[in-house]
């Protein structure tokens, strides 16, 4: 997706699940439930597609969750970089987290889903910037489950 805020796509997706006479179910399908990923091979649209598939199939409902980048929690992740990389200011995760903060308030991800005979699927929409935005925060975490793995270790060693 080109866009940096998909705000205006999001009333689209609305206007068109509710024109095909489906209800949105606001949730979020995490990772741990087993689905199928839609494949747009490059369709800006493949959504509309996936609503009719929706459709099609006789689902009562479509599932529809987004995210905004909150200033809060990019201003947290900004300062956790800063820790992780104290003192160099210019460690490529404070430079990534800085840049990020020209997106803050925008609409970076959406994604619907609908369930048929028990299998849940998904489609997602996501901008540049979220998909840049989630990799540093998995990062981030990565380097604190380290962090704490090596304390416990120490720990360990201790006793």
């Amino acid at each position: 997706m080109s866009t940096d805020d998909l705000l205006s796509l999001k009333d689209d997706m609305v206007a068109f699940i509710e024109g095909h006479g489906l209800h949105r179910l606001p949730g979020y399908v995490t990772d741990d439930i087993p689905s199928v990923l839609w494949e747009g091979r490059g369709n800006p649209d493949a959504w509309k597609d996936f609503v009719e598939m929706a459709k099609h199939v006789g689902a009562p409902f479509v599932t529809f969750s987004e995210m905004t980048l909150d200033r809060e929690e990019l201003d947290a992740l900004i300062e956790e970089a800063g820790e992780m990389n104290f003192p160099d200011e210019e460690a490529a995760e404070m430079v990534e987290a800085k840049w990020l903060r020209k997106y803050a308030g925008k609409l970076g991800y959406i994604q619907l889903g609908f369930i048929y005979e028990g299998i849940v699927f998904l489609h997602e929409t996501t901008t540049e910037w979220y998909e840049r935005y989630q990799s540093l925060l998995e990062n981030i975490e990565s380097f604190h489950d380290i962090v704490i793995d090596d304390a416990h270790s120490h720990d360990d060693e201790d006793e």
